[in-house]
């Protein structure tokens, strides 16, 4: 086949924001993009993990890609988003949810145009960037390695961390909580009406005896 003729290739990313910098994930690593939603924590987890969410009865880890990537806390405002993602290790394929501050927009990157990764000059571990895209005179992008967040023994600590079994203890105790609550109001509905009927039993009783003193 003559050159000439060769297909440049193409990919698509879609780039999101962190703190002040812009970065890309490529396209199909990515499963879905979700509103932020409320996140159950995990007793004994990682640092950088906020919880899990229940994702069309699945349950999904969520990362804090501030803290993955030694940053402060994210700061949850509006904009903020989960990146629903497909992670591929040597033995198999994990989903979790990447917190970022704002999803931009998907753009295509030619292979070509996709710069070596920085040795200096960012606080992000460099062994997360498979390259730098320059998108004009002033904007650089990122392009992060997916694969490579988590490391083999995270993914085992995620493993072992048994979300389902923990998910289903802490729901035995929210019902427990609310059974708790639900008999605590009982008590307190019986003990409001045996002081009300007390209280009408001794209005009762000195009207009876007011009128036999009369």
């Amino acid at each position: 086949m003559n050159k000439k003729n060769k297909k440049t290739k193409i990919n698509s990313y879609l780039v999101f924001c962190l703190d002040t910098e812009l970065f890309a994930i490529h396209v199909d690593k990515i499963l879905s993009i979700l509103e932020m939603k409320k996140i159950t924590k995990i007793p004994e987890s990682p640092e950088y993990m906020k919880g899990v969410i229940n994702l069309r009865g699945e349950v999904l880890p969520i990362i804090d890609s501030h803290l993955k990537f030694s940053l402060p806390p994210i700061d949850i405002t509006m904009k903020t988003s989960i990146i629903v993602l497909e992670i591929e290790t040597a033995e198999n394929k994990i989903k979790l949810g990447l917190m970022v501050d704002k999803v931009e927009e998907v753009i295509q990157i030619v292979k070509k145009e996709i710069l070596p990764p920085p040795n200096i000059g960012t606080a992000f571990e460099s062994k997360f960037i498979n390259g730098m895209y320059k998108k004009d005179d002033k904007t650089f992008i990122m392009i992060i390695d997916i694969d490579k967040v988590l490391s083999i023994k995270e993914i085992i600590d995620l493993g072992d961390l048994k979300i389902n079994e923990i998910i289903e203890s802490e729901k035995t105790k929210k019902e427990e909580k609310t059974e708790e609550f639900i008999e605590n109001e009982k008590t307190k509905k019986g003990d409001k009406l045996k002081k009300q009927k007390k209280e009408e039993k001794i209005k009762k009783d000195t009207e009876l005896n007011k009128t036999d003193s009369e």
